[in-house]
């Protein structure tokens, strides 16, 4: 498989993903626990079916000593023991804000109440940024037809 564009060389595209990449860092940097934005990023690239998404979120999760197990039933965390309650709201608040176009009916006052139990307004407004900007970059890939496997750890600093 083939990009249809060398989105990631191309110069325009690199003014856009500078601004992209900055909103990235103030995530990295926030409270908002850095497994909870692994398990945000690969769930909502999963059901967007970014590939290049999934790659490079699962290979980093995995870097920064993630669990293959977890990694494994992300798609199936309702049915799975290994999540926290934590993490299941914030997995359950990606995936009604990612599915928001499919006439899902947006994400419900249950999903964002439970959000609001295991977070405080700072760790909310990160995971509300995180689950759009995870969106925005799977955007780019699918359209651009990004191709999966060759992410390495690192590669984008």
């Amino acid at each position: 498989m083939d990009a249809r564009l060398n989105y990631y060389g191309n110069p325009f595209a690199g003014k856009v993903l500078k601004h992209l990449f900055s909103a990235s860092k103030a995530l990295s940097d926030s409270t908002l626990p850095a497994t909870i934005q692994y398990l945000v990023e690969v769930r909502a690239s999963q059901i967007n079916g970014c590939g290049f998404c999934t790659d490079m979120h699962t290979k980093e999760a995995t870097h920064a000593g993630e669990d293959s197990v977890r990694l494994n039933l992300i798609a199936a965390w309702r049915e799975a023991t290994v999540f926290t309650e934590a993490e299941r709201a914030a997995l359950e608040l990606a995936e009604q804000g990612t599915r928001v176009a499919d006439a899902a009916g947006g994400v419900t006052d249950e999903a964002w109440a439970n959000a609001a139990i295991h977070f405080d307004e700072d760790q909310l407004a990160a995971l509300t940024t995180l689950i759009a900007l995870i969106n925005a970059y799977n955007r780019i890939n699918v359209v651009t037809r990004q191709p999966a496997g060759g992410y390495k750890v690192g590669m984008f600093g």
